[in-house]
């Protein structure tokens, strides 16, 4: 009987292949009988097939079909009137809320409604004191005093002598471009410098090279565009792709954004908070560009492996970038300061061939001022944008910015000048040591656990005990600005030099444990509805 009934259910699907099979010879020979010819047929609909397979892969957006389809979904729901109804109420709420907390920041000597505000020029020039006068009641503004080390990062202040030393060197180099070497050609001298000092700090050769950028954002969107045109160019990539961790900054989303390419993001170890090489390693694929490893990350202060990084590059023959914008002149003078806990990371390593370094934070050099360092001529060639057929004649320029300011370039220069290597030995040490101390001070704390080992100046804490921000609200209220974080939620401080200064780092530490003490009492507390929005900030 079961060998009845097995006979029996493989004659049945059989007979309904065979019954498809002969409709679908039917369905052909009538498509004969009406157009004729089978060959045009065959070769047109599998012509019309590919044409419409190839248009529907183009229009999956590059961060993936997931973000492509709930950006797509959300866009249409919020359209129901109900929906559109709740959305632009919680939306006039939150900006009902900043716009209160935004009148809050101009404090200074008026109240904020007695504020006006300059909206159109005026009919006759205004004098130079009226202008200083104004503009230091403008500086008064605000809720915080960076000068005591309250604030998380944002000001990098290399002492009142060198800022008097800057005021000079602006006025001597105000009007400077080095868009125009012929008429400026000290302006390129002094950018020249500044990259050989840089290179030789990370280790570089005689073919190391590179530009100063406007910011670490410019010199990570330049070295993502170097490799972009390199894969394309030399190697044929039709569509490059970036690989970088998880918790590599924003700029790298930036830079596939502007220039329309794929990036895609790595885990981290949850427990070190370092790049997952094991899953980076899987992640490669034979359109990656570019690898990126970060010293440090600005979200947690951790350190990826780079000697792995640069081993994978070596390995499949991939450039590999360090994004050492805010570390880098801290972690170029660890050893010198005394901190022999520090892996490689630059040039010494072979399979590293870019390194950004923002000269405007640990280089205390004037705001808006990074270096782009790469191992060999030949990819900072890809970074330069160049037209020779427009009528104005053949332009070609470095940098995003066509025109820039030559005084930044001096600024940076006098800087770095001024500090010389003894400086930075000595600001590093001061400002890792504050930053050992507080990460020591914070793990004493019941309910609070630090993240990763952090060994430059970034301190990232969190507790599963209570709303982090909430911690984060009420040491706002004790006059620190520091910086939330999420993924997992956390916030951290950013040390700089006036955290250094006697006392500020134990002042946080007991202001931390005092409110954490606080919120034990009551770990439900609820955050307010601004609290994220209000203190977040990217350096």
């Amino acid at each position: 009987m079961s060998q009845e009934i097995a006979k029996e259910s493989t004659v049945i699907p059989t007979a309904v292949l065979g019954i498809f099979v002969l409709k679908c010879n039917t369905v052909r020979q009538r498509l004969n009988d009406f157009f004729c010819y089978e060959p045009v047929i065959l070769i047109g609909s599998t012509a019309i097939a590919i044409h419409l397979a190839h248009k529907l892969y183009n229009r999956v957006p590059n961060d993936g079909v997931k973000k492509g389809f709930m950006r797509w979904f959300f866009r249409n729901v919020r359209k129901f009137p109900f929906v559109k109804k709740q959305v632009l109420a919680e939306l006039q709420k939150t900006k009902d809320t900043l716009h209160g907390d935004m009148l809050k920041l101009m404090k200074g000597k008026r109240k904020p409604d007695e504020f006006e505000y300059i909206l159109t020029l005026p009919p006759v020039g205004a004098a130079p004191d009226d202008i200083i006068r104004n503009l230091k009641e403008y500086m008064e503004l605000g809720n915080y005093s960076w000068k005591n080390g309250s604030v998380s990062g944002t000001v990098y202040h290399g002492g009142d002598e060198l800022t008097n030393l800057n005021v000079e060197v602006f006025r001597l180099s105000a009007w400077t471009n080095p868009l125009h070497p012929d008429v400026f050609p000290g302006a390129c001298k002094m950018e020249a410098e500044i990259v050989r000092m840089v290179a030789n700090l990370f280790h570089g050769t005689s073919r190391t090279c590179g530009t100063v950028t406007s910011g670490g954002t410019e010199s990570i969107i330049l070295a993502v565009k170097a490799y972009r045109d390199y894969a394309i160019q030399e190697k044929g990539i039709q569509y490059p792709e970036i690989l970088v961790p998880v918790t590599a900054h924003a700029a790298f989303d930036k830079a596939a954004h502007l220039l329309n390419m794929k990036i895609s993001h790595v885990p981290i170890n949850p427990v070190t908070c370092q790049v997952d090489i094991s899953k980076m390693k899987k992640m490669i694929n034979s359109n990656t560009c570019m690898l990126v490893g970060s010293t440090p990350a600005f979200p947690h202060g951790c350190m990826d492996n780079i000697e792995k990084i640069a081993e994978l590059g070596i390995w499949y023959g991939i450039p590999v970038h360090v994004d050492a914008c805010l570390g880098g002149f801290l972690i170029a003078f660890m050893q010198p300061a005394g901190f022999v806990d520090i892996p490689v990371f630059d040039f010494t390593l072979s399979g590293v061939t870019s390194i950004s370094a923002d000269t405007h934070k640990y280089g205390f050099a004037p705001k808006g001022s990074s270096v782009l360092i790469f191992r060999d001529i030949s990819y900072k060639h890809k970074q330069y944008f160049l037209q020779s057929d427009w009528p104005g004649g053949i332009y070609g320029s470095p940098t995003l910015a066509g025109s820039r300011s030559g005084a930044i370039i001096a600024g940076c220069w006098a800087s770095m000048l001024y500090f010389g290597q003894n400086g930075y030995i000595d600001s590093t040490k001061r400002i890792v040591t504050a930053a050992r101390k507080i990460a020591a001070g914070l793990r004493q704390i019941n309910a609070i656990k630090v993240m990763g080992k952090p060994l430059l100046s970034v301190v990232a804490f969190t507790s599963d005990k209570f709303d982090i921000y909430q911690l984060s609200e009420n040491l706002n209220k004790r006059g620190w600005s520091l910086n939330n974080l999420q993924f997992p939620a956390s916030i951290h401080i950013c040390l700089t030099y006036c955290h250094t200064a006697e006392g500020v780092a134990e002042r946080f530490v007991r202001d931390v444990a005092e409110e954490v003490e606080f919120l034990l009492k009551d770990p439900n507390m609820k955050v307010s509805d601004t609290v994220w929005l209000s203190q977040s900030r990217v350096f």
